[in-house]
């Protein structure tokens, strides 16, 4: 056997993966309904052997990339000779085919996580969990064979070279943020699962919601890693200096990662109190809906023409009938299931219920708010009515303040009681956050000079920050004798939530921060030019030109002052990718705890001159710290003891 059958043999591991996908799909299920033990129990070797039929595909795909295997179409265009080895692997998602290939594996990953703990779920749950996801599966694995498979071959013309892997994409990036990313699109998939499962065994109570709140913690933590990272690779990668454009790839990744937090909330209070039953299991359906629709918005084409579908009706037909299918179907067995659903527990309006209540009102309502601004100008342009944008000004508009208010009312659940909060318990503890929070606000804006928005936004951002503190303490001081020692009886769960909020405060602040106190300036400069911009001075040292492996490079040497002393050494580059005939920006950071001092290289003028594009961003790194401690709190959350128990009935 050669290297040239390779694809051959990937090609046959999906085809023999479908099978046994729609195997998983239908034998526990007509178990169940025929209450066969034996038809349930096929879930879990079903789902072992779909998963590794589907790694053995995955890993042909790459040694195809890494051994420049140019006889496979998709290699051929997503990969060169001179591609460094890094870049190689990573091209394997680096195109359409390859991608679903990613999102395949991913799925059938989170399957076998899934059939590892059915020790943990009764007999008849975990199985028909397992046979949702295998419909699943099959949906993406006949639309990857059918319509999208990176195994076609081209003989015998095969090139020599390759046609490389777009530049953009040649960057630690692309290696780290879309397999995260994908990570939380799929994971959301076992969510949706539980949900459509409760739903067929009529078993909404408590114990699906505790089922299904690992798995979506997880998702929901891979999910914001993806987005964090994927706001960094931009910031530093494009060259503009920005790390959120309101780009519809961005919002494709937001919408879901909003809806899932209401999911999360919600999942709480269904485990905890047994109300917002139907809420919680319409947001696990909404929420891998936006999954599906995210994914498939970035990877068909859609984002940048309307009519691609019509490029290629065979891949939009799939497309369409995967979300009817999978959607459609949910909301149907939900409609039938909607007398069962109804919770009977009733709370006052100032218990924890209720802002956790307002809480997914306001999240679904910024949902909705990038769904319309998404779609908006992709329905507008394929009912023939002209193009139009729709940017930044109507997201920070709509968005913005509607944020604001969900981290006001963000603070306020944690501190509040199950089902009644006494009035005078709220006024101490609010009061005492607020005048603190507003005052530290107003010493640093009267320091600074910013406007008021300004004030009230970083008064929101210390207020959780304050709340959760004084939330913390007062459960430190509970216990009589043994109060410092309190913090040890604390679950998991609660640091979990308590790392989260703290995190979306820093970012937050970041947010803020660089927004009114950034320097930005776009100047010409020559070697042994200068120029100052906030405060620091730039010396444009050199210029000199280096060979790359498929690439040539003119990378300058800046030196960065302030009050006389060295504070940064800055390399920027502009790259000539020969294959692609293409030209990158490669921006230079001098990266600090409080400021990023960030040069990017324009057009190259006359007499050695160059464009250069300096920023000062201020507290910018906070922005993506903060998004690296909402990540551990999801994970904290998704690996509390309570979920690691074996076995319990329903």
């Amino acid at each position: 056997m050669t290297r040239f059958m390779f694809p051959e043999i990937g090609q046959f591991s999906l085809i023999l993966a479908l099978f046994f996908a729609i195997a998983l799909a239908t034998l526990p299920m007509v178990g169940y309904f025929r209450q066969s033990l034996l038809l349930l129990n096929t879930a879990r070797p079903l789902t072992h052997v779909m998963a590794c039929l589907v790694v053995i595909a995955f890993l042909l795909l790459a040694w195809a990339f890494i051994t420049d295997d140019f006889s496979v179409l998709y290699v051929s265009q997503n990969s060169n000779v001179d591609l460094p080895l890094r870049y190689k692997f990573s091209a394997v998602w680096g195109g359409h085919e390859g991608s679903l290939l990613l999102w395949v594996l991913i799925l059938a990953l989170w399957c076998l996580a899934v059939a590892l703990r059915l020790d943990s779920l009764p007999e008849t749950i975990g199985p028909l969990v397992l046979s949702v996801l295998g419909w699943v599966a099959s949906g993406f694995l006949a639309f990857l064979l059918f319509t999208s498979s990176p195994f076609v071959r081209i003989l015998p013309d095969v090139p020599t070279s390759g046609g490389d892997l777009n530049p953009l994409l040649q960057d630690i990036g692309l290696i780290l943020h879309p397999p995260i990313l994908y990570m939380g699109y799929v994971g959301f998939s076992v969510a949706f699962a539980f949900a459509v499962v409760a739903l067929i065994t009529g078993n909404l109570n408590a114990y699906w919601a505790r089922w299904a709140r690992p798995w979506t913690a997880a998702a929901w933590a891979s999910l914001t890693f993806g987005i964090t990272l994927g706001s960094w690779w931009a910031y530093y990668e494009l060259g503009w200096g920005g790390w959120w454009f309101w780009d519809p790839v961005e919002n494709a990744s937001f919408m879901p990662w909003l809806a899932g937090t209401a999911l999360l909330h919600s999942l709480v209070v269904t485990e905890k109190r047994g109300v917002f039953k139907s809420w919680t299991v319409l947001l696990a359906i909404f929420t891998f809906s936006l999954s599906l629709l995210g994914t498939f918005l970035v990877r068909s084409g859609v984002l940048t023409s309307v009519h691609a579908f019509a490029a290629d009706p065979t891949r939009g037909v799939f497309i369409l009938a995967l979300l009817v299918v999978l959607v459609g179907g949910s909301l149907l067995l939900y409609a039938l299931r909607a007398g069962q659903v109804r919770s009977s527990v009733s709370f006052g309006f100032s218990g924890r219920e209720a802002w956790l209540l307002l809480n997914n009102i306001l999240l679904s309502v910024l949902t909705l708010t990038v769904l319309l601004g998404t779609l908006y100008p992709l329905l507008f342009d394929a009912l023939g009515m002209g193009r139009i944008s729709v940017g930044a000004p109507y997201f920070n508009a709509v968005f913005g303040p509607i944020a604001l208010c969900l981290m006001v009312f963000m603070a306020i659940g944690p501190f509040s009681k199950w089902h009644h909060t006494k009035l005078a318990t709220w006024w101490k503890a609010m009061l005492g956050a607020a005048l603190l929070s507003m005052g530290l606000a107003a010493g640093i804006v009267f320091w600074q000079l910013f406007d008021w928005l300004t004030w009230f936004s970083l008064s929101v951002a210390f207020w959780v920050v304050f709340m959760t503190l004084l939330d913390w303490f007062n459960k430190q001081f509970v216990s009589g004798k043994q109060r410092l020692k309190q913090w040890r009886t604390l679950p998991n769960r609660y640091y979990a939530m308590v790392i989260a909020h703290f995190g979306m405060a820093i970012s937050l602040v970041g947010v803020i921060m660089v927004s009114v106190n950034s320097h930005e300036a776009m100047v010409k400069m020559s070697p042994g030019s200068q120029a100052e911009v906030g405060g620091y001075v730039f010396v444009f040292d050199s210029m000199e030109l280096i060979k790359g492996p498929n690439y040539l490079s003119d990378r300058g040497h800046f030196q960065v002052y302030q009050q006389g002393q060295l504070v940064a050494d800055l390399y920027p580059e502009k790259r000539f990718f020969t294959t692609r005939q293409q030209v990158m920006t490669e921006a230079a950071l001098g990266a600090g705890f409080t400021r990023d001092l960030y040069i990017s290289l324009g057009e190259k003028l006359e007499d050695g001159a160059w464009g250069v594009r300096i920023h000062i961003k201020s507290f910018v790194r906070w922005i993506w710290l903060g998004g690296l401690f909402m990540v551990l709190g999801g994970m904290l959350a998704a690996f509390d003891k309570r979920y690691r128990q074996k076995r319990e009935r329903a």
